[in-house]
């Protein structure tokens, strides 16, 4: 019963979040207008705005003009009642959960934001940044000072590609991985980075060949950093431990 209500939380939280990663890199308000159409200027009603539910009796179009409507918004809420639900289930019921959540919930906002203007807005960042920096007072990894050398360790990393790359790594990635440096910690910050780096290519490679996408067409790595940390937040220490074993029985 507890993780169908936390399931639940998700799915109304998702929709926020939808609200969130669209409005703030416009710089408008996430509380109004209310939601709205924005083929015909719709309002949309209570009864419209209930997540995934909505869109799946709606047939998924707009009810008053019947423009379709972007499956981004209930892929969204459905991705984050599934993460808030399974959080639990892997991290536990510790102090270390309300990191996770609150993980989950700034990456599900930049998501939203990358895929539909490949912009990681600065406000987003400085929000959870103060978040993170209260959480991991109250919930410190060990020794406390891996935040600070993940930390410096994501922004120098993703500064040296982004110099490099000459474009092809936008600052806002940047900025976003010092942040995540300090959630994860020195090591965990190293593994999702590889994890994203190989997400992204595996897809992207896929959506080449299936032409999905055009050759030196713009990918937003956004979707990418989000799951290559999560699964390096979720499972990084046992990936790590194993591959430590294996070199071990190597030699």
């Amino acid at each position: 019963m507890v993780y169908l209500l936390i399931f639940i939380y998700g799915l109304l939280l998702g929709s926020f979040f939808n609200v969130v990663g669209l409005r703030v890199p416009l710089k408008k308000s996430i509380v109004a207008p209310r939601s709205a159409c924005p083929t015909c200027g719709h309002q949309l009603t209570p009864f419209e705005l209930i997540p995934v539910f909505s869109y799946i009796i709606q047939g998924g179009k707009c009810r008053g003009c019947q423009s379709r409507i972007s499956p981004i918004y209930p892929i969204m809420e459905l991705l984050t009642g599934i993460l808030f639900a399974t959080a639990p289930l892997v991290i536990g019921w510790s102090g270390e959960l309300v990191v996770a959540l609150s993980l989950i919930s700034m990456l599900i906002i930049i998501v939203v934001s990358d895929i539909n203007y490949m912009i990681i807005p600065d406000k987003i960042l400085i929000w959870f940044a103060g978040i993170f920096l209260l959480e991991r007072i109250l919930w410190p990894l060990t020794p406390w000072w891996d935040s600070l050398s993940g930390a410096v360790t994501g922004f120098i990393l993703l500064l040296i590609i982004a110099l490099v790359s000459k474009g092809g790594m936008g600052f806002g990635d940047v900025k976003l991985y010092a942040l995540l440096g300090f959630v994860l910690g020195f090591k965990l910050v190293l593994l999702s980075f590889f994890f994203s780096t190989f997400f992204g290519a595996v897809i992207g490679g896929l959506a080449l060949i299936f032409k999905i996408v055009k050759r030196r067409q713009p990918i937003p790595f956004g979707p990418f950093i989000a799951a290559g940390t999560l699964t390096a937040y979720y499972w990084g220490t046992e990936v790590i431990d194993y591959y430590l074993r294996f070199l071990n029985h190597g030699l």
